[in-house]
């Protein structure tokens, strides 16, 4: 009789131990998996509302329609009309694909539907819904355009940005895809060794050589006890690596104004040491590294690990953006907007307006200021020295006759030999209307050669063709 009692018992408690692990998992897939499971672009339920609306549009920052769809027969058919141009921005949206880009981040804006499935079948009931929002950008066609056509044939990323607001101009990833290709070319397309899929200005982490710099630099100015001075041979020996200057220039005697213009790696590697890894990694965390991002695309944190193990050899590779440190192109684009800003980074923007069919403004994205990276007067002495770099130092093929450019170049090497060329800046320095990031990947030349030229056509275009 003990014995069956046991087994009662032993079977009661397997019961109820199976029933609470259910219990937990159904609560934890609620809590912490649901809304990813809602949301996967292959989620065949996020289709079922598609077959009764019609998906609103795309819109740049001037109206220009660039994504809509149409009535055909019994269903809708979405239209890109600039099949590669916003691959990466726009994404696209096909039953058999998924989604990608916007067309993800904002399905239930483009459907005009809630969060809330309750909801949405209580409207549906009362007033079912048939046409979706539209959704206006903060991009300029135009400059999209010339900023595609200027990375034509190459890898890497090239944005720009209004530093102030905050607003993304241009933002352009190579190589990208035809979206209107995309089920015939599927195959080829996921196979390619390049990657075409992924948007390197938000997804593509590089070692920044020295456009990093900048950040060390404003770590620099924190410390009011460094000797700014130094006497440069065109080698400096630290924890016995031997760290060069750009074919092993000597530059002499040089204080930091002029080591940021002439890009002196002996100074940055030398003085970091100085001054250690935690007030570097602080100012780096001011400036969003190692910091989630927000903004209406998926963004990769950028790293430098200072909190871990980093001695000096590895934190005087940090300081000239080598080693460990590796950054998204858009995050360096803030970079540059923080130094043109005062100090102030603010939240990068995409999506400018979400609009009703009939014009009216159901939401917009407002300026939102991040962190304050460095105080304004040294914001400001940062600034001179960018000026100084492309009046003068590395970056001299940004200049723009009669406009003050400030600019930091940058040459990364890399694991496979190939280095990436760097270009960040703004203009015009003293009333910045425009940030610029460009890295051209695996371009095998300097940022001063390649970047520079890029960046200052895409400034120019903006000075000349955007007024806010």
């Amino acid at each position: 009789m003990k014995q069956e009692i046991k087994r009662i018992i032993l079977v009661l408690v397997g019961l109820c131990l199976a029933f609470i692990s259910l219990i937990v998992y159904i609560s934890f897939f609620q809590v912490f998996k649901a809304t990813t499971v809602k949301n996967n672009s292959y989620n065949k339920r996020l289709w079922i509302n598609e077959e009764s609306i019609l998906r609103g549009s795309f819109l740049d920052r001037n109206g220009k329609t660039l994504v809509y769809s149409e009535k055909k027969d019994s269903s809708y058919e979405r239209h890109y009309l600039y099949g590669r141009l916003y691959s990466h921005i726009i994404g696209y949206s096909y039953r058999e694909y998924g989604k990608a880009g916007l067309e993800l981040q904002y399905n239930n804006q483009l459907l005009n539907i809630s969060e809330n499935a309750a909801i949405n079948e209580l409207k549906n009931l009362v007033s079912p819904t048939t046409e979706g929002n539209n959704i206006k950008i903060t991009i300029d066609h135009e400059l999209q355009t010339k900023a595609r056509n200027l990375l034509k044939g190459k890898k890497g990323s090239i944005i720009a940005m209004n530093p102030v607001n905050g607003e993304v101009y241009a933002m352009v990833s190579l190589p990208d895809f035809d979206v209107n290709r995309i089920k015939e070319d599927w195959k080829t397309i996921t196979e390619r060794p390049d990657s075409p899929l992924i948007n390197r200005a938000t997804q593509g982490l590089y070692e920044p050589g020295s456009v990093f710099k900048v950040i060390t630099t404003a770590a620099f100015l924190e410390d009011e006890d460094m000797d700014i001075t130094y006497d440069c041979t065109g080698t400096a020996n630290v924890g016995g690596y031997e760290f060069t200057d750009y074919n092993k220039k000597a530059h002499g005697s040089l204080d930091l104004k002029r080591a940021l213009a002439e890009s002196c790696n002996t100074y940055f590697t030398t003085k970091s040491v100085e001054v250690g890894k935690d007030l570097i990694g602080n100012t780096a965390d001011k400036f969003m590294l190692n910091n989630k991002i927000p903004f209406d695309l998926p963004v990769k944190n950028s790293q430098f690990p200072y909190k871990g193990l980093l001695d000096k050899t590895e934190l005087a590779a940090a300081a000239i953006g080598q080693g460990k440190v590796l950054v998204t192109p858009l995050n360096m684009a803030m970079v540059a907007s923080g130094i043109a800003n005062g100090g102030q980074v603010v939240k990068p923007i995409l999506v400018k307006e979400v609009l009703s069919k009939d014009g009216k403004v159901l939401k917009t994205n407002t300026t939102e200021i991040l962190s304050l990276a460095t105080d304004p007067i040294n914001a400001n002495l940062i600034k001179e020295m960018m000026v100084e770099a492309v009046n003068s130092g590395t970056g001299t093929r940004a200049r723009i006759k009669n406009v003050k450019v400030a600019g930091k170049t940058g040459t990364a090497e890399t694991s496979s030999g190939k280095s990436h060329a760097w270009f960040i800046g703004f203009a015009p320095a003293d009333e910045p209307k425009v940030a610029v990031a460009v890295v051209l990947e695996e371009e095998n030349s300097t940022g001063g050669t390649a970047a520079a030229p890029m960046a200052r056509d895409i400034m120019l275009h903006v000075i000349n063709n955007i007024n806010e």
